[in-house]
């Protein structure tokens, strides 16, 4: 009898053990999904080919979406030229009108491709943007591609890969939410003066000893994309770099470019009547593909 009861006493407690961390367990994973849950998300699909409209519908059941309607009209309502290279203060205006936390930007489409080794396959891809509303910035970018000698294979590999890429989104989501409470505000620098303001008077403004050109990236020039990428960059009173924001983003690895790019100048300071001082500069890149003569 003794020995029965030790044994089910044990087994008992060692029961509750288990069932006491499978709980834990339980209440992180929900307390995780329930953070992301909460946040208000809105997908934004431009094109509305096949292949959006169904990686769209996807993401909007994964995450609860706002209404697609809505959000529509409130897309509308903003003067946006190119909704994939919006500025940060654009994205901020445009998640306002929204109303929402998250912006889930896609795109999705099956390209008929050539190149040497294959004379002709299909690629099916989706590009998306993840952009938080609190900054306006592009916290994520990723692209999902697939080759296949069909459009319908490469299109099957594809839808199938959806679950991997909602799950790398709400990793990001969690990431930038812990990110964007802890990050220290920004120091308040001088900014570039206009030419004919009393600042202006014996200012002379930090410049490069060399310039740099940021290179467009393969990926870039694979889709042909057109975009401006902005960059805001704090020169302090010694010409060195101590932060870089991208005020305007791109994605397709030009954002990575111009960051890049600049962390390798080396900069003559900013000075007003001969005394060096910290300044915030807006520096400006236009890419495009060139296409070749034949």
């Amino acid at each position: 009898m003794k020995l029965r009861n030790f044994i089910t006493n044990n087994f008992t407690a060692k029961t509750q053990r288990r069932n006491v961390f499978l709980f834990v367990i339980f209440v992180l994973f929900c307390g995780n999904f329930s953070a992301i849950y909460s946040q208000k998300i809105a997908v934004i699909n431009p094109q509305k080919n096949p292949n959006s409209e169904k990686v769209a519908a996807q993401f909007s059941e994964k995450f609860k979406a706002l209404d697609a309607d809505l959000v529509e009209m409130a897309v509308k309502s903003q003067p946006i030229e190119n909704i994939f290279n919006l500025s940060t203060e654009e994205a901020k205006t445009l998640a306002n009108a929204i109303g929402c936390d998250y912006i889930i930007l896609l795109k999705a489409e099956n390209l008929r491709r050539t190149s040497f080794s294959k004379p002709v396959y299909f690629e099916s891809y989706t590009a998306i943007y993840l952009v938080s509303a609190r900054t306006g910035r592009l916290v994520f970018w990723t692209l999902k591609s697939f080759e296949a000698e069909t459009p319908n294979i490469a299109d099957t590999q594809l839808f199938a890969s959806i679950n991997y890429l909602e799950s790398e989104i709400s990793q990001n989501i969690k990431k930038v939410q812990e990110a964007e409470i802890n990050e220290p505000t920004p120091p308040i620098l001088e900014e570039l003066p206009d030419e004919n303001s009393p600042e202006a008077k014996n200012f002379k403004s930090p410049l490069p000893f060399r310039r740099i050109v940021p290179p467009y990236r393969r990926l870039a020039n694979l889709f042909s994309i057109a975009a401006t990428v902005d960059a805001t960059v704090d020169v302090d009173e010694n010409g060195k770099i101590t932060r870089i924001e991208i005020t305007r983003w791109a994605g397709y690895d030009l954002d990575e470019s111009v960051t890049e790019t600049i962390q390798k100048m080396q900069w003559r300071p900013a000075s007003r009547n001969g005394k060096t001082l910290p300044i915030r500069v807006l520096l400006r890149y236009n890419f495009k593909k060139i296409e070749k003569d034949n």
